[in-house]
């Protein structure tokens, strides 16, 4: 317990609540579309009371203090007990859903929960929704209800010690046995053995393992099977696999992350997903009717990583730019008070940058996810034209996003200062669980060039004048332009300048691959000398839509049901967003489009003024996506703003601070010194 928590004081920071009484517009209306209407808003705030009214003081710092199998073990435990509120409140609020129960132990609110992130992370957001989506009815009537109690509690298997983005090199075998109707599954070296998945360590019974399917030694693709692990009463490991915990990580302390081995492991025939690829009684192998469906299961968890890491971005934001309100340096006119430092220009550089960025990914996920349900909708009537797209598109946003993010996460802490390198300011803790997503479901650089190769092949068929999906609807519209129209500054202006930018990208990458292959270099030399221009038409292709969709979502069709003055400002979000986005890439876009000295200076000026324009409304609009003091778990960016009374606080917590004099004084340091010369 604190000796200082009555010094804390119950009411808001002065500074604070004048940046909150200054807000242009209304911050209830603000929450109410950030969450998906009042409504929903209304589910939120319920379900926050009840998941945190009872936590123990200092509950989001304690594990900090713990050690690597207390922080376990504790989640563990925080999961048994939220359970039984997330079931009790699903059945209160949305009877026979799953957005609470078990929908509540993988979103934003659950940060508030398990601070150090959980093991049934990966149960949640991957097997769960890998079974209901590519298995049979039979499969998801067997293992489906039973998962999404957790009754049984499973992982997603699928990257290797050696191998990791590179689906189709993993090594992991399962081949088919006719005489039993079973599939034996193999790690056949150590370099094939599974290992990163989440809860893997100590948490799963069950994995779906990735391998590669072999039918009387004949290859047919990579498939999931669902792998029983340990004993469903002792817990204890089955016979033929090899688990355990792979050791710490830079974040995600209790996400027990493991590695698997299998040596002979038999499961049934109909332990391998069927839904679409299925091995009859007989060993007869029925293809998928599209070759990449299980890129369904990677589209869903990149559209999910986009989700997180925006939210996690924003939650940086928030601690931030309300450390910003109250944080009092550096005078700008001499002889002056010091100013809040959210006053110096670039210190709202650092900030509302962020702040627009997570919006503009939020925004962008929504309606991926809408594009996903449409795509699922189809391949379940057997219409798959759509995954190509939804593939790359998936991708691009996980990289940008990541990308962004985590660079945006970490800008933040450095705006913070010295403050932000505690770990009681959670800047460390958000950035490790953001960072993770830069690599897993598809390496950040990887994904790029496969992304590259994509635009590459529909650049080659639209000069052979083939259909071209919507994706790549900008390639004509840009190409049909001779020169890019003289500079504007209209939004549409900016629009069509990324476009047109993002357009030539893939056509030189397209003619310089040519041309190393005409030099006489095999198509992967080639293709590997041209990865750098691949990787930037990549980025450029995914930075045209997010800002496409950007802008389509603030001033579109659904302007209409938000208020003038909300409108104002979230036209200025988009303002910066756009204006940012711009002079981040010039060195791309002027290689292409001529700009004057007037237009550069016109773009300086308008990011400028969305700066200043933003300022009195930066706190509000943190105020709106409305993150719990329990989820931001800062003493840096709590909603009162008592910054050094909880910083202190913090420091009295330490279990060092417990006792005086450490038992190393007596032992080492007096010796030491004591010590003659």
């Amino acid at each position: 317990m604190s000796h200082i928590k009555n010094l804390i004081p119950s009411t808001v920071n002065p500074d604070l609540q004048k940046e909150r009484t200054g807000a242009e517009f209304n911050v209830e209306e603000f929450s109410a579309w950030w969450h998906g209407g009042q409504d929903k808003l209304k589910k939120k705030r319920e379900i926050e009371k009840a998941l945190f009214s009872d936590l123990e003081d200092g509950y989001g710092l304690n594990h900090e203090y713990m050690s690597h199998e207390e922080v376990y073990n504790s989640s563990v435990k925080k999961v048994a007990e939220a359970a039984v509120k997330l079931k009790a409140l699903q059945n209160k609020l949305n009877p026979g859903g799953t957005d609470i129960w078990p929908g509540g132990l993988f979103n934003a609110q659950s940060f508030g929960l398990f601070p150090a992130n959980h093991p049934v992370a990966t149960h949640i957001t991957m097997f769960v929704d890998v079974i209901k989506g590519q298995g049979t009815p039979e499969q998801v009537e067997k293992w489906g209800k039973a998962a999404e109690n957790c009754n049984i509690i499973g992982t997603y298997a699928q990257t290797e010690l050696a191998h990791g983005t590179n689906v189709r090199g993993l090594a992991t075998r399962a081949d088919f046995d006719p005489k039993t109707d079973e599939f034996v599954l193999n790690t056949p070296n150590l370099e094939a053995y599974k290992w990163w998945p989440g809860g893997l360590g100590h948490t799963a019974n069950h994995a779906m393992v990735v391998a590669q399917l072999y039918i009387a030694d004949v290859h047919h693709g990579v498939q999931m099977f669902i792998v029983p692990l340990r004993d469903s009463e002792t817990h204890m490991p089955l016979p033929g696999v090899d688990i355990g915990e792979i050791g710490k990580k830079l974040g995600m302390a209790s996400v027990n992350q493991g590695f698997l081995g299998l040596n002979q492991v038999r499961i049934p025939r109909t332990n391998m997903l069927m839904k679409f690829a299925k091995v009859e009684r007989d060993g007869t192998f029925k293809a998928s009717p599209a070759s990449r469906i299980n890129y369904l299961t990677m589209v869903y968890t990149r559209c999910l990583i986009v989700s997180q890491n925006s939210t996690l971005l924003l939650a940086a934001a928030t601690i931030a730019t309300r450390y910003s309100a109250v944080r009092r340096q550096s005078p700008i006119e001499p002889n002056q008070p010091e100013p809040q430092i959210i006053d110096h220009v670039t210190q709202r550089l650092k900030l509302f940058p962020e702040i627009a960025t997570g919006i503009a990914y939020h925004l962008a996920t929504e309606y991926v996810w809408e594009m996903y349900d449409q795509t699922v909708q189809e391949a379940n009537n057997g219409k798959f034209e759509r995954l190509p797209d939804m593939h790359i598109l998936s991708c691009a946003l996980k990289v940008l996003c990541t990308t962004d993010g985590c660079a945006g996460i970490e800008r933040l802490r450095l705006s913070t200062g010295g403050h932000g390198y505690l770990t009681a300011a959670n800047l460390s803790n958000i950035y490790g669980n953001a960072v993770a997503a830069y690599t897993y479901e598809g390496e950040n650089t990887v994904l790029l060039l496969q992304i590259g190769r994509a635009l590459v092949k529909a650049w080659a068929s639209f000069v052979e004048k083939k259909p071209l999906s919507a994706s790549y609807s900008y390639f004509a519209t840009s190409m049909q332009l001779k020169e890019f129209p003289k500079w504007d500054d209209s939004w549409q202006c900016i629009i069509k300048a990324l476009q047109y930018t993002a357009a030539q990208k893939p056509r030189i990458a397209f003619e310089n691959l040519a041309n190393r292959m005409a030099s006489g270099q095999s198509q992967g030399v080639a293709a590997n000398n041209t990865g750098i221009e691949l990787t930037r038409a990549a980025e450029l292709h995914g930075r045209q839509f997010v800002c496409q969709t950007f802008l389509e979502q603030i001033t579109g069709a659904k302007a209409q049901k938000r208020s003038p003055a909300l409108n104002k400002i979230l036209e200025n979000v988009l303002e910066l967003f756009l204006v940012q986005t711009v002079l981040n890439n010039l060195n791309d876009i002027l290689r292409f489009i001529s700009l004057s000295d007037a237009d550069l200076r016109s773009l300086q000026k308008r990011l400028e003024d969305s700066l200043e324009q933003f300022r009195p409304n930066a706190v509000a609009i943190c105020d709106g996506f409305e993150f719990h003091d329990r989820v931001l778990n800062s003493v840096l960016g709590s909603y009162d703003g008592n910054v050094y009374p909880r910083l202190f606080d913090s420091a009295k917590r330490s279990t060092m601070n417990q006792k005086p004099v450490q038992t190393s004084f007596e032992t080492y340091l007096k010796p030491l010194m004591k010590a003659k010369l």
